[in-house]
C-alpha cells in the first residue's frame, strides 16, 4: 500500500474533525426569523391581514419564527396606537419587545406594511441593538404623505375630522403629539414648516441635521427593499413608496429619489446604499397592499427572506 493510501484515513479524520461541526450546524440551522409591523387601521394579528401573511411565510419557509409586533397590551389597543400613540413611543416599545425576545438576538429580517415600513426603518436607525438583515418596505411612505383618502378602521366622522386637522393644522404641537399621521404629513407647499415642525419624519430623514448614527445603521443592512404599488389610490403621492415626492413649492410635478437633496447630498446614506447594490426598487400592480402571494414569494421571499 502506498504512502498516499496509508495517510488517506488520517486525512479524512482530520477533515471531518475540522469541518464536521460546521457542516452539521449549517445543515440544521433554523431560518432567519422575521419581524413584521402592520399599517394604519390594522393590527399585529387579524387573521385577514398579517395573520394570513404569517401563515403564508410559515408555509414558504418551514420552521421560520415570525413575530408580528403588537404595540399595546391588546389587539384593539394595537389598532388605536396606530392612530394616537406617537411613533417615537411606538419605536421604543418595539425596540424593547425585540431586545427581550431571545429568538431575535442573532438577527432577523423585517417587513413593514404601509406606515409600519417607515416605523421599522426608524427602528433600524434608532434601535442599535436590533440586528436587522434585510428590511422590506411594503407600500411605506418614506417621504410622507400629502393626503389621507382612507382612514381604515375609523368611522367616517372621525376620518373627516382627522383630514381637517391634517389639512389645516398638521404642524401644531398638540396635533403632532396626538395624531400619528400628522408626524409624517409632508406639505410640499410649506417645506420649511415641515422640516421645522414635523416631530418624526423630518428627523428620521435627516432633514434638519444629519444624525450619523442613522446613516451608519442603514449601511449595516444587507438590503433595503422598497415595494411600490403602481395603482395605489390610498397613498398620496404613490412615489413616496420609492422615496419620491412632489418638487418643493407645488403639488403636481414629481421628483424621484435620485433627483432629491436627500439623495444628492446623501443625507441618509441612500446613495451609498444604491451604489453598493443594497437599495432595491420593486413594483407591482394593484391597489395599496394588494399583491399576489406568488409574486411576493418570487420577488421577496426567495431572494431576501429564505436563507
Amino acid at each position: 500500500m502506498s504512502a498516499t493510501s496509508n495517510n488517506y484515513p488520517l486525512c479524512l479524520v482530520l477533515v471531518l474533525t475540522i469541518l464536521g461541526p460546521f457542516l452539521l450546524g449549517h445543515g440544521s440551522a433554523e431560518p432567519t426569523p422575521i419581524v413584521m409591523w402592520h399599517g394604519m387601521g390594522d393590527s399585529c394579528c387579524f387573521d385577514f391581514s398579517l395573520g394570513a401573511i404569517k401563515e403564508k411565510l410559515n408555509t414558504s419557509i418551514p420552521g421560520v419564527y415570525v413575530l408580528s409586533l403588537q404595540i399595546g397590551d391588546s389587539v384593539m389597543k394595537d389598532v388605536e396606537n396606530g392612530y394616537f400613540l406617537h411613533p417615537d413611543e411606538q419605536i421604543k416599545m418595539a425596540c424593547d419587545i425585540i431586545n427581550e425576545d431571545p429568538k431575535l438576538a442573532g438577527g432577523f429580517n423585517a417587513i413593514g406594511f404601509s406606515q409600519g415600513a417607515q416605523f421599522l426603518r426608524a427602528l433600524v436607525q434608532r434601535c442599535s441593538t436590533a440586528k436587522v438583515k434585510n428590511l422590506i418596505s411594503v407600500g411605506g411612505q418614506h417621504q410622507g404623505v400629502y393626503g389621507l383618502p382612507n382612514c381604515g378602521a375609523l368611522s367616517s366622522n372621525t376620518c373627516d375630522y382627522i383630514r381637517k386637522l391634517l389639512n389645516h393644522a398638521a404642524y401644531i404641537g398638540w396635533v403632532q403629539n396626538a395624531l400619528v399621521q400628522a408626524t409624517y404629513w409632508h406639505d410640499p407647499l410649506n417645506e420649511q414648516e415641515y422640516k421645522n415642525y414635523s416631530s418624526f419624519l423630518s428627523d428620521i430623514n435627516n432633514e434638519k441635521q444629519v444624525n450619523e448614527n442613522y446613516v451608519t445603521h442603514l449601511q449595516a443592512l444587507d438590503n433595503f427593499v422598497l415595494i411600490k404599488f403602481n395603482n395605489d389610490t390610498i397613498v398620496q403621492p404613490v412615489d413616496t413608496e420609492w422615496f419620491g415626492f412632489y418638487k418643493p413649492g407645488q403639488s403636481v410635478e414629481m421628483e424621484s429619489l435620485e433627483e432629491s437633496d436627500l439623495y444628492t447630498e446623501d443625507r441618509l446614506g441612500l446613495k451609498k446604499l444604491n451604489e453598493n447594490n443594497k437599495l432595491k426598487f420593486l413594483a407591482t400592480s394593484g391597489n395599496h397592499l394588494k399583491f399576489e402571494w406568488a409574486w411576493f414569494e418570487k420577488n421577496v421571499v426567495a431572494p431576501y427572506l429564505r436563507d
